[in-house]
Order: C-alpha cells, then sequence, then structure tokens
C-alpha cells in the first residue's frame, strides 16, 4: 500500500482519532477554557444537537456521558476541539497529514478532519449512530470484553468454540470480544484458563461490532443516503480491511460495513508504518490510541494531543 503526499515535510504525519471509552467527565474542559477556536466546536455542538452536549462532557454525570447516544457526540466533539485548537495555537490551519485513521467511532471524526462531511453533519451522524446502536442493543442485548495476553489465533479458537466474535485486534495481545452476554462470560473463562493474563468486562451498553449490531447497521444505511460526500484530502484508512479511503463514495460504504464488522486496528496501524509514516498524532480526550501504537511498533513516534500543553508542546517542536 502506498500513502502519499506531495507537501509532507520529512516527517510522514499520520491523525489518528480515538472511538467509544475514551470519554471521561471533564474531557476538554481546558481546551474550552483556553482556545477559542475549541470553545466554539463545542458551541456549535451545542447548538446543533439542541442539548447541552458540553455541560454534559464537563460536568456529568458520568453515567449519562456512558450512554452510547451521547458519548459518541462527545468524543467527537473533543477529538475536534483539540484539532482546531491546535490550528489556533500554530496560527496557521495545518497541512493535510500523509493519511487518517479512527478506532470505530473515530473514523467519523477521521472523515470531519479530511473534508468529507462538515463537523455539523458529523456530529448529527454519530449522534444518530449512537441512537441506533442503543436501539440494537435492547433488541438484541449483548456485552463485550477485552482479552489480554492471548495472540489472535487464540481468541479466534476461543470464539468459534463460544459462539461470540471478534471486535477489535488492537494489538497483538490485546483483543476484544462481542456478543451475547453468558457466551461473553463463557469466553472470558475459557480465555483465563487458556493462559490469558487478563479478562476485563467492558462497560458498553451492546455487542460493538458484531452481527448482533445488524439492526442498526440497516438504520445507518439508511441515514447515510441522503448525506453528501466529498473526497477526503487526504486517504483515511479503514478499519474493516486497511484499505485506503480516497472517494467520498468509499468512505460510505465502510461506514456501513464496519458497524458489524472486526476493527482490526493493529493492522491499520502497520499498514501505515509500512507505507512510511512515522509520526502519529492522536486527536481526543486521552492517550488511549497512542498507548496502542507504541505497543504495535516501538520504531515510530506517537504523541496525544488532549489538553493545551501537549498542543503547544508538539506546535513548538514541529514550528
Amino acid at each position: 500500500m502506498q500513502i502519499t503526499a506531495d507537501n509532507q515535510t520529512e516527517t510522514k504525519r499520520a491523525f489518528v482519532f480515538p472511538g467509544q471509552g475514551s470519554q471521561s467527565v471533564g474531557m476538554g474542559q481546558e481546551l474550552y477554557d483556553s482556545s477559542r477556536a475549541a470553545r466554539a466546536v463545542f458551541q456549535e455542538a451545542d447548538d446543533i444537537l439542541g442539548v447541552r452536549l458540553s455541560k454534559l462532557i464537563f460536568q456529568g454525570p458520568s453515567r449519562k456521558l456512558q450512554d452510547t447516544v451521547n458519548s459518541q457526540p462527545a468524543i467527537m466533539t473533543v477529538s475536534i476541539a483539540a484539532w482546531k485548537a491546535w490550528e489556533e495555537f500554530t496560527g496557521s490551519e495545518l497541512e493535510p497529514p500523509a493519511a487518517l485513521a479512527g478506532h470505530s467511532l473515530g473514523e467519523y471524526t477521521s472523515m470531519v478532519v479530511a473534508g468529507v462531511v462538515s463537523f455539523a453533519d458529523g456530529v448529527t451522524l454519530v449522534r444518530q449512530r449512537g441512537r441506533l446502536m442503543q436501539q440494537a442493543s435492547k433488541g438484541r442485548p449483548g456485552g463485550m470484553a477485552a482479552i489480554l495476553g492471548l495472540d489472535e489465533l487464540a481468541a479466534s479458537q476461543i470464539c468459534s468454540e463460544t459462539g461470540v466474535e471478534l471486535a477489535n485486534i488492537n494489538s497483538d495481545d490485546q483483543i476484544v470480544i462481542s456478543g451475547d452476554k453468558i457466551a461473553v462470560a463463557q469466553a472470558m473463562d475459557l480465555a483465563s484458563a487458556r493462559g490469558a493474563r487478563k479478562t476485563i468486562p467492558l462497560t458498553v451498553s451492546g455487542a460493538f461490532h458484531s452481527s448482533l449490531m445488524q439492526a442498526a447497521k440497516e438504520g445507518l444505511s439508511e441515514a447515510l443516503v441522503s448525506m453528501d460526500f466529498q473526497d477526503p484530502v487526504a486517504p483515511i484508512i479503514a478499519n474493516s480491511d486497511c484499505a485506503e479511503l480516497r472517494t467520498g463514495e468509499q468512505v460510505r460504504e465502510e461506514l456501513v460495513r464496519g458497524l458489524c464488522q472486526c476493527v482490526q486496528w493493529r493492522n491499520t496501524v502497520r499498514c501505515m508504518v509500512d507505507s512510511g509514516i512515522t509520526q502519529f498524532v492522536e486527536l481526543g480526550p486521552a492517550s488511549v490510541l497512542a498507548g496502542l501504537i507504541k505497543r504495535i511498533d516501538r520504531g515510530v513516534q506517537a504523541v496525544a494531543l488532549s489538553n493545551p500543553e501537549s498542543i503547544r508542546k508538539l506546535a513548538g517542536a514541529t514550528a
């Protein structure tokens, strides 16, 4: 796979964006307080959605922020606020990266940054995506769990024996499974018996990235039909198969396909490294992806921009 960008400097940079699970009450508050551009993003989200999303992000309660319908637009809003703050602190619009990628929900953020859709359309869409996923979870309840210390082959065997599905391949030894709650519990027990270092039930409302999300996939496909998708300014690397998405139509198809398919994050990162990416910049509320990237390949730089200090530090280093 070749990723090209004529305007890249010696450091070949990729922007990456986190998914659900990276949220916490208070995230983005420093950005709001210190950056006019970031503050405008929070205000736009409130106006577009017709709810005080910023108040929920900054003050909670945590239980309500964890709801899928709220956490998805909240994470996108904080990620876009970090991007806009970076532009403000550097004093100019950032050059397009060599590539972009996002973990699950993060794909939607990547398409906003890549110019595929506006932030207004993007945050509206992820709010609808969250609502559809929440509804699908009520119709077909399920759960998810992280398995640490087993490889993909071992996890796949456990899935075939218990009826759960691989949801995220995050790194060589961090895999997330998804499916019926009882089956997930059985898979966790089996993983522990076969040498897993740890199994962690995830605090989510459903079996995301599994066949139990089929109803949400159908609803999302309908929602996407009427939206106008532009071609991205730089390739977005797909979660589902690591393909380069270079047209708006390819992005649309990936968003529908990805809802029930496994997130191949480890392979996504490796494909970008193989193409020459040397610096990964995570824009969002935490440093989840930066940590995973360092575990996948210790030879690349991975930085997380989640607050004014981290943004100013990188802006100064790249000035």
